[in-house]
């Protein structure tokens, strides 16, 4: 039955905060579980969404949209609770949290139904850690100035990676006077092409496409990126602020197209690394439209030369055996066929290690 199904994605959904380190949305969202079987306002709140696919286009939708009540101050009460906004969460105050979570659902209802029309897109910054380390192993082949095209750009805040600092044991790449920090990238030894000399990355084109793009430079669009961060993860928050602050100065354009349209538009250049990456997207994107990106990366590969190389650089989810994970691969020009497995991390991309078996 429907609300069976979403009461199961919600459910879902609360084990992944759990897991990832987000105790106030984890338990927030077992009591959201209960009260759509209860027919409550959370029941109400996700009305026309009971059937969606995955649990994002359900509890992450939700909670966005009451985050963004608390970041605008419309929800004092509940903000208590939030640390975002400078409150705290303790398990033995739950009972509180939720009533003021429950009660601010019924009172702004037709906001939180408006929210649950927007795909979820945090334009997550950690990830940027596995993307500059494909870059980095990449270029150590093909040492040339880099034209870097993003699917599922979101804000474009990933496209400027380079601009970020990353550091762990026996491993600093990125300017250390960078608004974004990301500290503790790798969880063990970090792998030789990252702890040896570094490549020279210079950049002569950065562009991106999402069908829905974010402008990090307007308020309402970065309202949205922070209200689909978890609201008890201030790292992530504090990495996203410096990634906005960085935009504000230099935002990256993002075409308003989907992803094998977007290819079509891009070739191979002479005296040029042109490299093609995306992260946690593959999963949002049609079979059949991900059927002519692979199509577009495969022409890339196959016009490239050694004056004209390419690269696709992914960091996305995959079943390994009976679990999921979050691996880095590159693929490029005349290999394109062998799929190099670099890494693995979490989901939001701190930290990585190297791939296990």
């Amino acid at each position: 039955m429907p609300v069976e199904h979403a009461v199961a994605m919600i459910g879902l959904q609360a084990d992944a905060c759990e897991n990832l380190g987000s105790p106030l949305y984890a338990a927030l969202l077992r009591r959201v579980a209960q009260d759509v079987r209860d027919g409550g306002p959370c029941a109400d709140a996700i009305a026309g969404y009971e059937d969606a696919p995955g649990p994002d286009a359900i509890a992450l939708r939700l909670l966005g949209g009451i985050h963004a009540l608390v970041l605008t101050g419309r929800a004092p009460e509940l903000a208590v609770h939030y640390p975002s906004v400078g409150g705290s969460f303790a398990p033995e105050a739950l009972d509180k949290a939720w009533a003021a979570f429950r009660a601010t659902v019924a009172a702004e209802l037709p906001r939180v139904r408006d929210w649950m029309t927007r795909p979820p897109q945090t334009n997550e910054v950690g990830r940027a850690n596995l993307l500059i380390t494909g870059l980095l192993h990449t270029l150590a082949r093909h040492p040339l100035p880099v034209r870097l095209f993003e699917l599922g750009s979101s804000a474009g805040l990933n496209l400027l990676a380079d601009r970020f600092h990353y550091r762990s044991t026996g491993f600093a790449y990125g300017p250390e006077d960078s608004p974004v920090l990301l500290p503790d990238a790798w969880r063990d030894t970090p792998p030789a092409w990252l702890t040896g000399p570094q490549p020279t990355v210079a950049f002569t084109e950065r562009r991106g496409c999402d069908l829905t793009p974010i402008d990090p430079v307007s308020a309402e669009g970065s309202l949205a990126l922070r209200a689909y961060l978890w609201a008890d993860q201030p790292a992530r928050t504090a990495r996203l602020n410096g990634a906005l602050r960085l935009a504000t100065g230099t935002p990256a354009p993002v075409d308003p197209v989907g992803a094998a349209e977007f290819l079509a538009g891009v070739e191979p250049a002479a005296g040029a690394l042109t490299v093609v990456w995306h992260s946690i997207m593959r999963q949002y994107v049609p079979a059949g439209e991900w059927a002519g990106v692979e199509a577009g990366l495969q022409r890339l590969a196959s016009a490239s030369t050694a004056d004209a190389p390419f690269a696709h650089i992914a960091f996305e989810p995959r079943r390994v055996g009976d679990r999921h994970r979050f691996q880095l691969t590159v693929r490029t020009g005349a290999d394109f066929t062998v799929e190099q497995v670099l890494a693995e991390a979490m989901p939001h991309g701190l930290p990585a290690w190297l791939p296990t078996a």
